[in-house]
């Protein structure tokens, strides 16, 4: 019997164990099944937030402002860092964040606003003399003086003339007829812009302002001139402006360029181009245009764009070569390359990384979504930033530290209670906020630096719009040129030239500048010179090429 209970005991033991390991696999099991849910419910919802991402891209407003009460300065979640903060710095009335902002009295609506300083010319309507007797007592009238009736705008479209240049030539008669010699001189005649060409200052000028500053691609040029009544191939008017660039306007951007790195606050960006023909490489291939210019340092503006095959951050360290100072730029490691920079990050680009994770559609009174609260914190600083914009640049610093620079901890300390699913769009804000701290922190070491790059986006989409036109260059030298043109159009355009006519005095001038210091400082877009000239030269003044 109890040989028997034994084997009986023994063979519950064994069940017991079994069913042991056999609960140890199904739990198993249940663990991978729940970590493949987890995964492909983790899938599911990135999926879906690329879904609602290229929805809003497609179909939704590009527009990323927020819909908050654009008067509230700041949230309830910001209050708790303003909280900490000394609160002994006064508020500024409404009349001086008015008069940071006061409009000039010559507003866009007003006739003064949209006629500017164009030149008034007076038209006046005369009673015809059969007319001039009063028609009661036959008395001749007196004019009394004028009424004012109405005004408007006259254009006068463009017009193509052909200059033909003649000199005069003298000889000396009496010469000839006593000694049998022939002795002659010719008049001074005006130096051309290209030997054996049509082209002239004036053409090349307007060509590269309507394709660099109006966006408009050479065969819509082409028809215009045939409205005009010459038949100008854009091929040669490509071929004027690479020649005149490379010649003329070169000298005038190693200039530009060479101010640039002696100052200490620059912006930086870079966008795509493609190139048909270079050699080595597909027509396909992707190409960038760079962007430098000055940033809010007091001095003239300067913009630059510099072409170069790739992305490399070593087409940086070679343009920045010898540049000591701060960089505004936006994530991109390249901008690690450059030697004795200071690196100044961007909140606009990390605000637009919070925005990409706000979803299209939520339902309506539910609590803001972690991208929404980022998108809240970031647009706190740049209200602040406009409020005390009118501030001097130091009392400016003051109101960083004390109100802007908690908000940021603030920010950062929310970020490290997030828990973001992986690979979804608020995984890389949140990535991104934390990869670029350093530099983003970096803004409260100068007054003078700014929130954002937003500078040096708006000279990048200034080239994206002219490319959306024209699509692509077709060589090395046409895309090289293209950043010239364009180099001093926006520089010009920085320092608030008129940028036809600036073309303009440089295609005339530097002919004669090419080799003279002095005459190339004359054709810095902030010079006395061009100031003066922008305004007055007129393109038919030819007179002015015979230097005195």
């Amino acid at each position: 019997m109890e040989d028997v209970l034994r084997e009986l005991v023994d063979q519950l033991r064994e069940t017991i164990e079994y069913l042991r390991k056999d609960n140890e696999s199904l739990k198993e099991q249940n663990a991978a099944l729940l970590a493949q849910f987890s995964e492909s419910a983790q899938m599911n919802a990135n999926l879906q937030e690329t879904v609602e991402y290229l929805k809003r891209k497609l179909y939704g407003s590009s527009s990323e402002k927020s819909k908050e009460d654009p008067n509230q300065l700041t949230l309830d979640l910001f209050n708790e860092a303003e909280h900490e903060a000394d609160t002994s710095l006064p508020e500024p009335s409404a009349t001086e964040v008015i008069g940071a902002y006061e409009r000039n009295k010559k507003g866009k609506k007003s006739r003064e606003g949209v006629l500017g300083d164009l030149p008034i010319q007076e038209v006046i309507c005369r009673v015809p003399e059969a007319e001039q007797f009063c028609p009661l007592c036959g008395e001749r009238m007196e004019l009394v003086g004028k009424k004012y009736v109405r005004e408007e705008i006259q254009i006068i479209p463009a017009k193509v003339k052909r200059i033909r240049y003649y000199m005069e030539v003298y000889a000396c008669k009496k010469c000839k007829d006593e000694h049998d010699e022939f002795v002659t001189t010719e008049a001074a005649v005006p130096m051309a812009l290209l030997m054996h060409s049509l082209a002239s200052p004036s053409t090349v000028a307007y060509i590269m302002y309507m394709k660099y500053a109006m966006y408009l691609p050479l065969y819509r040029l082409e028809a215009e001139m045939l409205e005009h009544g010459i038949r100008l191939y854009r091929s040669t008017m490509a071929n004027w402006i690479i020649k005149c660039s490379l010649d003329y306007l070169m000298p005038v951007y190693k200039r530009l360029h060479e101010y640039l790195l002696m100052r200490d606050i620059i912006h930086a960006d870079e966008v795509p181009c493609q190139v048909l023909k270079e050699p080595g490489r597909p027509a396909k291939s992707k190409s960038y245009m760079w962007i430098y210019l000055t940033g809010d340092d007091g001095g003239p503006g300067i913009v630059l764009y510099d072409y170069h095959p790739g992305r490399s951050g070593q087409y940086a360290k070679e343009f920045l070569e010898g540049f000591t100072g701060y960089v505004h730029c936006d994530g991109y490691s390249g901008y690690n390359t450059p030697e004795d920079i200071i690196r100044v990050g961007c909140y606009a680009h990390l605000r637009r990384k919070f925005f990409d994770a706000i979803p299209l559609k939520k339902p309506e009174g539910s609590p803001m979504t972690a991208g929404e609260v980022g998108v809240s914190y970031i647009d706190s600083l740049f209200r602040l930033e406009r409020l005390y914009k009118g501030c001097s640049k130091k009392e400016r610093m003051k109101i960083r530290l004390e109100k802007e620079k908690p908000a940021i901890e603030a920010f950062y300390q929310w970020l490290e209670e997030l828990h973001p699913v992986k690979g979804s769009k608020l995984a890389a804000a949140v990535t991104y906020a934390k990869n670029q701290k350093q530099s983003l922190m970096n803004f409260f070491k100068d007054e003078r630096l700014e929130l954002s790059n937003s500078a040096a986006e708006r000279k990048a989409k200034s080239y994206v719009m002219g490319r959306k036109n024209f699509l692509f260059h077709d060589t090395v030298d046409g895309a090289e040129a293209s950043a010239i043109v364009y180099s001093l159009v926006e520089s010009a355009r920085a320092n608030g030239l008129n940028i036809h006519q600036y073309l303009y005095l440089v295609l005339l001038y530097m002919p004669d500048y090419i080799n003279e210091p002095d005459g190339i400082e004359d054709m810095m877009p902030w010079s006395e010179f061009m100031k003066v000239r922008c305004s007055e030269v007129k393109q038919s003044d030819r007179e002015i090429q015979l230097k005195k």
